[in-house]
């Protein structure tokens, strides 16, 4: 018989979680204003709220850790960082940052200016966040077909070529590059296809513009372009790398997802003028340039998790373990966006809480739910992390409302998806009764939804 699929790594450590009742957790709730980020992690038994940062590192990683240059400048551990970058990306100029959302600081702070619009697919929070702060427009052009969480194409992250040909034929000249995530997390860890890098490259060519890659989960990218798109299956996830960023200029990268680090991320390009002037603002924001913000230590360990999560194997352990998620949901027919993402399963609120209206927020009123259920955290990204308009300061109601489920890597076992699973079952079941949702007391203007403040509605 054939034999079934195991991790490619035995556990040499563990860490207990403590179980609570539901009282407990109603009294947490309220006082955290039904804002999960606000939750102490004590009061948390499965926290699937991110898998930045959260992962369990490697034997080689901890090794590594102990063999750190702590120099101020010039660190060995700065070179064996910059070494492993460009070893799978290609990119000469590295400049370290503490993590992603400090290399977008840093890079959009030379790059992006009011009045800006920055097309790309999906932009993710922070990055959105960063844009909006400089008074550009972020403008997504993701493909129609991410919309429909209940279609299965192989690449649902793809940017529209039409789309983004239309916004460089209209605003040519306020448009300082494109930016491509990958994978493409609020459309639900959906991949982008080789060809449409590609595409996307052939048409900021001919346009005179730059590209470049949000890369957080570019090794899961590889993972679906070598599994799903023709011409690749006999390629490493490597070499896939390295064609991908050949088509771009520069990267940005939260190394907290696919380095397996707890903190830690990156800016690299080829252009010496984009280093030039990004190094100036990383010194100021970050440290200096061979340490950025980060140790020594975390910068070794980020060397070698980068070397070790762009191989096949541990890619296929952590990305099955997502998709057997999905396979339990679908047992129970829980709409999520499908198919499975590379680092979470993203429930469909809309489709699960039909009669909450979007005014109350139901994948917020869903995290909710899903917490009180069984102690369970999730991730809302949807209405609430949208944001408001920031011209007519409504609330944007014309993307998706989804549950993040994100799958910390080498975390949790399937047992623990089991109990995911069985406690979305349970409010599944009871979908009928939940006819009210949440609403904001306080907000900030930007980023709300992590220290956003709301109320049951009655």
């Amino acid at each position: 018989m054939e034999l079934p699929f195991a991790e490619s790594w035995k556990i040499k450590m563990v860490e207990p979680i403590r179980k609570s009742i539901r009282e407990e957790r109603e009294l947490w709730l309220a006082e955290a204003r039904y804002n999960m980020f606000q939750l102490r992690a004590d009061q948390v038994y499965i926290d699937l709220i991110t898998d930045s940062g959260t992962g369990a590192m490697s034997d080689r990683q901890w090794a590594g850790m102990m063999l750190g240059d702590e120099s101020y400048a010039g660190a060995t551990s700065f070179y064996n960082m910059k070494e492993a970058v460009s070893r799978i990306t290609g990119f000469d100029y590295v400049l370290p940052t503490h993590q992603g959302r400090a290399a977008e600081n840093v890079f959009f702070s030379v790059m992006v200016k009011e009045g800006d619009i920055v097309p790309g697919n999906s932009h993710f929070d922070t990055t959105k966040g960063h844009i909006e702060s400089r008074k550009a427009i972020a403008l997504d052009c993701t493909i129609d077909e991410a919309k429909d969480t209940q279609l299965e194409i192989p690449f649902k992250g793809n940017v529209d070529i039409v789309k983004l040909e239309k916004a460089l034929q209209e605003y040519s000249d306020r448009i300082p590059f494109i930016i491509i995530t990958i994978t493409n997390n609020t459309s639900g860890g959906q991949p982008v296809s080789m060809q449409n890098l590609w595409e996307a490259r052939v048409l900021a060519n001919k346009y005179g513009k730059k590209v470049l890659f949000d890369s957080a989960r570019f090794a899961e990218n590889a993972y679906f372009i070598k599994t799903r798109e023709k011409g690749f299956d006999n390629k490493t996830i490597k070499e896939i790398c390295l064609e991908m960023f050949s088509y771009a200029d520069g990267m940005t990268m939260s190394a907290k997802k696919d380095a397996i680090v707890n903190m830690g991320g990156f800016f690299a390009t080829n252009i010496k003028d984009w280093y030039d002037a990004a190094k100036v603002k990383g010194i100021a924001y970050e440290g200096f340039l061979t340490y950025g913000g980060m140790n020594g230590r975390d910068m070794n360990a980020l060397a070698i998790g980068l070397d070790e999560n762009t191989e096949f194997d541990n890619l296929e352990s952590r990305i099955k373990q997502v998709e057997y998620l999905g396979k339990k949901l679908d047992e129970y027919g829980i709409p999520y966006q499908r198919p499975a993402g590379g680092h979470a399963i993203f429930v469909d609120a809309t489709k699960l809480l039909t009669h909450v209206p979007k005014e109350q927020f139901p994948a917020q009123t869903l995290t909710v739910e899903l917490y009180l259920e069984a102690g369970i955290r999730g991730c809302e990204i949807g209405y609430l992390l949208a944001d408001r308009d920031p011209v007519t300061r409504k609330n944007r109601f014309d993307g998706l409302d989804l549950l993040r489920l994100a799958i910390p890597r080498r975390v949790y076992t399937d047992n623990h998806m089991n109990v995911v699973a069985a406690a979305l079952k349970n409010i599944y079941d009871r979908r009928e009764n939940i006819t009210k949702g949440l609403e904001i007391i306080w907000e900030s203007e930007l980023l709300r939804h992590f220290t956003v403040e709301m109320k049951r509605i009655d």
